[in-house]
């Protein structure tokens, strides 16, 4: 049989790393770490199923709906947003999409010629380098630190000509690494997205989802050459499928004619749930502060056992806030995507660095989320990572 011809944009392209991992995790066996799942425990089912049952007495919850989302859900998130940049935003400057994933994909087709440089911080969050790739941008990482992207090394490239379409960043608990960008870092990236003209991606998931303290400003604060884009799916739950986008006007526009052709409307029903949740200020705060507490210990149990375990072996990434703590191995010769193999014979799973890599290396680095397993659990895997770790070690 002819193999099956393609378009050219399908060259290269591969499937997420994590994806491909989640398949093998979901054994029984296995405490995985790999995975940004929020807890299905945390998911507040009880208080969705009567709020479904409430918007399901309104005939238009099972009827088709506006592309951009429907009226009540968007003007719930231009209050929520607008207070988080510090100025009123319309309704008509927010577009709901299916998930913030679709929103970046949909801002990619928007922005992004193919051959158009587009920045990423390195190590990346792969949802962004799947949907860049796919747009055939040339991907370029700008490096992270514990204040998050590196805005000087980013300037210096501005200066040696390099001019980018648009610039992605995961401002808060970044995905993989868990830092967050610098108020200081934020101001200098509006700046520079001034200065020269490009935009600036804002995506910001984990952001409500602090255990200490609240993140800084928004980059959206700054700038109006800023798209920020948010979901319901680590504060609500991921199968809403209610995400969202705010920004320029024209750009907006474009994203919802695009969205037309991809699918024409989202989920009246969902987004009516998500907008009737989000709008009950009282509920929805204390089952924020029962997120961040919860999270927040699993957090610490996860960062103490690999502390402990590990020792001097390796650095870790404290977790104030999201679902993610980074960790590097202090022997740079540690392959961890030859590891996974063996932590995986021991009945626990990562994600490789390498998986987030755009140029950096990040052969001996790694990602484990602590959202998904309760703290007994967490203690647990660390153990079993020491144990295929001392394993791999010896037969290295």
């Amino acid at each position: 049989m002819n193999s099956v011809r393609l378009s050219r944009r399908m060259n290269g392209l591969h499937s997420s790393a994590i994806r491909d991992l989640l398949t093998l995790t979901a054994r029984p066996d296995i405490i995985s770490l790999a995975g940004g799942l929020p807890d299905p425990s945390f998911i507040p089912r009880e208080r969705i199923a009567r709020e479904i049952d409430s918007v399901l007495t309104d005939p238009g919850s099972v009827q088709y709906g506006e592309t951009t989302g429907i009226r009540v859900l968007r003007s719930v998130l231009a209050e929520r947003e607008g207070a988080r940049i510090g100025r009123s935003l319309d309704p008509a400057e927010v577009v709901v999409t299916h998930g913030s994933q679709q929103a970046l994909s949909l801002l990619a087709q928007a922005l992004v010629d193919p051959g158009d440089v587009v920045i990423v911080e390195d190590p990346a969050y792969t949802g962004a380098l799947q949907v860049f790739r796919t747009a055939e941008a040339e991907v370029i990482g700008v490096p992270l630190d514990a204040d998050g992207m590196d805005v000087t090394a980013l300037e210096s490239m501005l200066a040696s000509g390099v001019r980018p379409a648009l610039v992605h960043t995961v401002s808060n608990f970044h995905n993989p690494r868990g830092v967050v960008l610098s108020a200081e870092r934020r101001i200098a990236l509006a700046g520079l997205a001034d200065r020269y003209g490009f935009w600036v991606i804002e995506d910001d998931p984990y952001g409500q989802l602090w255990f200490d303290a609240p993140t800084p400003d928004p980059v959206a604060a700054h700038s109006d050459r800023v798209i920020r884009l948010s979901s319901a799916s680590k504060v609500l739950a991921p199968a809403l499928r209610v995400g969202w986008m705010h920004g320029n006007r024209e750009v907006c526009a474009a994203v919802e004619l695009l969205k037309q052709g991809a699918d024409l409307c989202g989920s009246s029903l969902t987004q009516q749930v998500a907008a009737g949740l989000l709008a009950d200020e009282e509920w929805f705060g204390a089952h924020l502060s029962e997120l961040r507490s919860r999270y927040g210990a699993r957090a610490r149990a996860l960062v103490s056992a690999v502390e402990s375990e590990f020792a001097d072996r390796v650095s870790v990434t404290p977790a104030g806030g999201g679902m993610f703590c980074w960790v590097q191995f202090a022997d740079h010769g540690i392959d961890t995507h030859a590891l996974l193999q063996t932590a995986i014979e021991h009945g626990v799973a990562f994600v490789p660095g390498s998986a987030f890599a755009v140029r950096a290396d990040l052969d001996s680095e790694l990602r484990l989320c602590f959202a998904t397993s309760p703290e007994e659990a967490l203690q647990d895997a660390v153990r079993r990572l020491r144990l295929a770790y001392d394993d791999w070690s010896a037969q290295s």
